[in-house]
Formats: structure tokens, C-alpha cells, sequence
């Protein structure tokens, strides 16, 4: 099961221990739920990403999907690792602006963003617009005139690809919120290079997340290309950029199967590349946004178990002080976690394995982190230790019972830093006015 944590995961005395952290000292000091993330996990992951495309395709960027999670202290690591990022909200992008991180390589992304939204992408200089609508093409156009701006953009195409994921994390099929459909293609881009304040540059797709069929991407790639060698002849564009979006699937059981970095980054520049060959159009620079196949092993989830409810012959729940108000994702579509008992790491042999669900303390029955797991004898007090919570769980977060937000620690060395300090039952109600 350690494949799953990061990589400085080791067991010390029956103890989890990572980045030379115990986790249950952790869990002492800084309260549970707690969220620690592994930063040579991080910073490993990043190195991996540049190294295999930068190889494979020297013109290439990858920019990290800000929606996995981001705080200032990871926006700080990410352009130390000289990455770039993509964005999807005015949130984000003030994030990214207010550590200076590189608007150079701010990819701001997203279906429905508000003219304040826009405005502040091109008052701070946002690298690429990704235009994901004829309403936002004719807005974008009206600001930028107004701001005697003349952003770079990129549509988004929505190729039609089914990637086999849930159908909550699908959004390059036809039948999706997100971008131009293929019939729209066309029309998109002449209306954009009509307009007099937009630079076409280029185009982007996202076909999902949680993806694990290579296959998809080739496709998706396949009609994108193609598309843009027909827009050269028939109206001269030049694709100068591209964006295959990201979506890598990761393991978060023991029985997944996750794709290599390397052999994903083996199939996005190969395809491009031979596209490229077979159209005659010239190599445009490459960009590539995975978010959850860099932080989701990086994070792992602390919790305390508190009472317990032994049904006899049916279930034994397990409820820790956590659960769908700082993890979402088991209840929103079905996420499945492993467990272990970081007080007792290493007792997974133990004979007195006992089956148990882990349920969370919010007042729904379907606030449930894992149904039927094995593990050792559990007692109040025990600390578990959920694996790949890294992504989505703390962004996709809420107050849910008034719930304060867990505080998030970052582990190097033996050394842990507070990176987000608990929310307090003042914060939850300082925007009240009474």
C-alpha cells in the first residue's frame, strides 16, 4: 500500500512516517483533520513532468491545473519548479498574481468567465485566454477594445472523444458544457480572427480526468490536427500553440493500474509530432495541464476516530472527525480510498484484522470515506491515514455543519510548516453582518 503515499513514505516503530515526519506526532500538534503534503512528492512530480516532455519536445510548458488545489505556498513551489499555470477563476488567477508568479505563463481557462474575471487577465497580463464561447469571443473583444488590449487566444474545441472516465469528470464529448463542438469549430475561428482586438493563436481541449486509455488522447489529437490543417488551407490560420489539456488518471487503490509520465508524454508529443509531419503544418509550442497526476499522491488526509456503531452480522462504522465537508469525492461520484492506521502501520498482517467503513460526521448517511476496508483493531484515539488526497479534496471543500477547513502542513526533512492554519469558529462567521 506505500506505493500510494508519497514518496518519503516509511514506517518507523508501527508508526507512518513522511517526509521524516510521524504522522501521528503530526496529528498531535496540529489537530485532525489534517492534510499533510509530501514536498519532494511535489517538487519530484513537477521534474518528472518537464523532463519528459522537454526531451521528447523542447517547445513545451506544463502548467499546472490550479483546480487540483492551490494555495500561495504551492503557487510559490510551482514557479520555483518553473512551471506554468492554468487557471479557471479571478480566485485563482489573484492567488498566482499575488506571490508574482509569472503571468507569462498564466493559461486562463474556464466556461463562463465574468467580464471582472477577463478584465483582470488582461490588466495583469495573463499569457493565454483560453475562449471557450461565442459570448465570451464577443465580450472578450468589447473589453479588450476598451482596455486598448490585444490578447493572445486559444479556443477550446470539444473533439467528441468519450475518455471512459466518470461521466462527472467527461468534457470532451459532444454532449458537454465545456467549448466549441466540432460542427462550431469553423465558425469560432473565423469570428475570432474577424475580430479586430483578439490574436488567434492557437487551440486547446480537455478531453477529462481520471484518464487510463491512451488511446483517447490520440484521437483527440488526431481531430484537432486535422482540423487546423483544413482552417490553413482554407483560411490561413497557423497554429502557433496547442494545449492536449491533461487529465492523467492516478491509482488510488492498490489494484489500479496508473499510466507512466513518461509513457503518456511518450503518446502527446509522439502524435503531435506526427501530425505535424502528416499535415505540413509547423510544430507549435506544446502545452500540457495535469493537476492531479502532480499533487494527489503529494497529499494524505489525517483523521481521528472518534465513536463506533458494531451492527452485528450487517456493519461496523468507524466515524473519524472528518469526512464529506473536507472530502467531497467518495459522495459526489463514488471515489474509492485506502486506509491505514498510522499508529499501527505495519499491523496490516496482524490476525485481528476487523472489517470496517469509515464514515465521516456530517449529518448524511452517505457521508461514507470507505465501505469495507480491512484493517487492524481499531480504538478511539487511532489516527488513519487516507493515501492520494492531495487533489480536489481541500478546493471541492466547505462549512458544511459549520465545519471549520483543516489546517494544511508541507513536510521536508523531518521538518513540517504550517501552509494553512485551521479555520476557527470566528472565521466562519466574519463576513456576517448582523
Amino acid at each position: 500500500m506505500l506505493k500510494l503515499f508519497p514518496s518519503t513514505t516509511q514506517i518507523k516503530k508501527s508508526h507512518l512516517t513522511i517526509g521524516g515526519c510521524d504522522t501521528v506526532s503530526l496529528a498531535e500538534k496540529f489537530g485532525t483533520p489534517l492534510y499533510v503534503f509530501d514536498e519532494a512528492t511535489l517538487r519530484g512530480k513537477c521534474s518528472e513532468y518537464r523532463e519528459a516532455f522537454e526531451k521528447r519536445y523542447p517547445n513545451s510548458t506544463i502548467s499546472y491545473a490550479a483546480k487540483a488545489f492551490l494555495n500561495r505556498p504551492l503557487a510559490k513551489l510551482l514557479a520555483e519548479e518553473g512551471m506554468g499555470l492554468d487557471v479557471a477563476s479571478g480566485g485563482e488567477l489573484s492567488i498566482a498574481r499575488s506571490i508574482r508568479f509569472p503571468m507569462s505563463k498564466i493559461y486562463f481557462n474556464g466556461d463562463n468567465k465574468s467580464r471582472q474575471e477577463l478584465e483582470m487577465a488582461l490588466r495583469w497580463g495573463a499569457g493565454r485566454i483560453i475562449v471557450d464561447n461565442f459570448y465570451e469571443l464577443s465580450l472578450l473583444n468589447d473589453i479588450a477594445g476598451e482596455m486598448e488590449k490585444r490578447p493572445s487566444i486559444m479556443l477550446r474545441l470539444s473533439p467528441g472523444i468519450d475518455a471512459h472516465t466518470h461521466s462527472h469528470l467527461t468534457t470532451g464529448v459532444l454532449d458537454s458544457k465545456f467549448g466549441f463542438t466540432m460542427p462550431q469549430a469553423e465558425e469560432s475561428l473565423t469570428r475570432a480572427l474577424s475580430l479586430p482586438n483578439l490574436n488567434l493563436v492557437g487551440m486547446h481541449m480537455h478531453i477529462g480526468s481520471q484518464i487510463f486509455e491512451l488511446k483517447c488522447y490520440q484521437q483527440a489529437i488526431d481531430i484537432v490536427f486535422d482540423f487546423a490543417s483544413k482552417m490553413s488551407h482554407k483560411h490561413g490560420f497557423k497554429l502557433k500553440d496547442f494545449s492536449a489539456g491533461g487529465g492523467l488518471g492516478v491509482a488510488y487503490e492498490q489494484t489500479t493500474k496508473a499510466l507512466s509520465i513518461s509513457d503518456f508524454a511518450d503518446m502527446i508529443t509522439g502524435e503531435v509530432l506526427k501530425k505535424c509531419k502528416s499535415t505540413g503544418i509547423k510544430p507549435p509550442r506544446l502545452a500540457v495541464e495535469p493537476g492531479r497526476s502532480i499533487a494527489a499522491q503529494a497529499g494524505v488526509a489525517l483523521y481521528s476516530i472518534g465513536s463506533m456503531k458494531d451492527i452485528k452480522g450487517i456493519r461496523k462504522y468507524v466515524r473519524v472527525d472528518g469526512g464529506m465537508a473536507d472530502n467531497i469525492r467518495p459522495s459526489l461520484y463514488g471515489a474509492k480510498y485506502e486506509a491505514m492506521v498510522a499508529n499501527k502501520a505495519g499491523k496490516s498482517h496482524d490476525a485481528k484484522l476487523e472489517r470496517v467503513t469509515i464514515a465521516g460526521k456530517a449529518c448524511e448517511s452517505g457521508d461514507i470515506l470507505i465501505k469495507d476496508i480491512d484493517l487492524p483493531r481499531l480504538e478511539s484515539g487511532d489516527i488513519v491515514a487516507l493515501p492520494c488526497c492531495g487533489a480536489y479534496c481541500i478546493p471541492m471543500s466547505s462549512n458544511y455543519l459549520a465545519l471549520p477547513r483543516p489546517a494544511i502542513v508541507m513536510v521536508r526533512d523531518g521538518n513540517a510548516r504550517l501552509i494553512r492554519r485551521r479555520e476557527t469558529y470566528k472565521d466562519l462567521m466574519k463576513n456576517d453582518i448582523t
